[in-house]
């Protein structure tokens, strides 16, 4: 005690006086929880829990919205486009059928066909038969096996003889083929045994089809001096310009499998190798979109 007096006389402080009152502020009836200071503390605690419920039910506003939203988006990007009709692709290998030149040697998986159509089906009344129309592109592909070719021009008598590739193109002979292009518009008869539900439907088709060669040419691949070399020959090589077919289809619902028997030879009428009046059958699976 005597410390503290000598310190305080030595600083020039004088001593605090206890408030008379202060007991008494700081007293449960008279002090900081008087009556007016309750009603500020509560009013200040009622406005932030106000905030805060703003503040979840905006949360909860803006997390259902996006939600909502998001949903939506992804029913838009499910949605399948409305497009009349459907889409057909076939892909089939090529057989060659009637009278066959000697060195018409084909490869298997080398000679196939691949069409893309595209078809308008009209029912017939609520029966399960449909009449469809349609249009496409058929890509059909000749690979010789023996490395023979069509010439580049005709015998004197106007026909197109097989021949080597080499005795046209120098090197070594790697593969030859022969290409040719066709637009076409099959027409057809067919039956859906569930025309409603197509997607577990059965389905038998009978038709035919009308195509136009609109391009043709044979394809060499050969190596010369170790560079490799491909050739195209454009031209028609003797062949019809005009085809003409039968064609049938059996499956369940988008699937299916195919024949089509052309009925038109392939070459024009001694233009042909050998004159001959070959034709062609190709046989594959088809898948139908949409």
């Amino acid at each position: 005690m005597l410390y503290s007096v000598k310190l305080q006389a030595l600083s020039g402080v004088k001593p605090l006086k206890r408030s008379a009152n202060l007991k008494d502020k700081l007293s449960p009836q008279k002090g900081w929880f008087c009556p007016s200071c309750k009603k500020a503390i509560f009013e200040a605690l009622n406005f932030k829990k106000g905030m805060v419920l703003r503040a979840v039910v905006l949360l909860v506003c803006l997390i259902s919205g996006f939600t909502g939203f998001a949903q939506e988006t992804e029913a838009k990007k499910t949605t399948r486009p409305d497009i009349p009709g459907n889409f057909l692709v076939e892909l089939g290998l090529n057989l060659k059928n009637g009278v066959v030149p000697p060195n018409f040697q084909k490869g298997f998986w080398g000679s196939r066909t691949i069409n893309f159509y595209y078809q308008y089906p009209i029912r017939i009344r609520k029966s399960n038969f449909s009449f469809v129309p349609g249009i496409g592109l058929s890509l059909e592909r000749w690979k010789f096996t023996n490395n023979y070719t069509l010439p580049n021009r005709p015998e004197a008598d106007g026909s197109f003889p097989l021949v080597l590739a080499s005795t046209i193109y120098p090197g070594t002979i790697k593969r030859s083929q022969l290409v040719n292009n066709y637009l076409e518009m099959p027409v057809e008869f067919r039956y859906d045994s569930k025309p409603e539900d197509m997607a577990r439907s059965l389905s038998v088709v009978v038709g035919g089809r009308v195509g136009v060669l609109y391009d043709s040419f044979t394809k060499v691949d050969y190596t010369v001096d170790g560079d490799n070399k491909s050739m195209k020959d454009k031209q028609w090589h003797g062949l019809n310009q005009i085809r003409y077919g039968l064609y049938g289809r059996f499956g369940i619902s988008g699937f299916s499998v195919f024949m089509y028997y052309n009925l038109s030879p392939m070459f024009q009428t001694n233009k042909g190798p050998d004159y001959s009046d070959m034709n062609s059958v190709t046989m594959g699976i088809s898948i139908n979109g949409f």
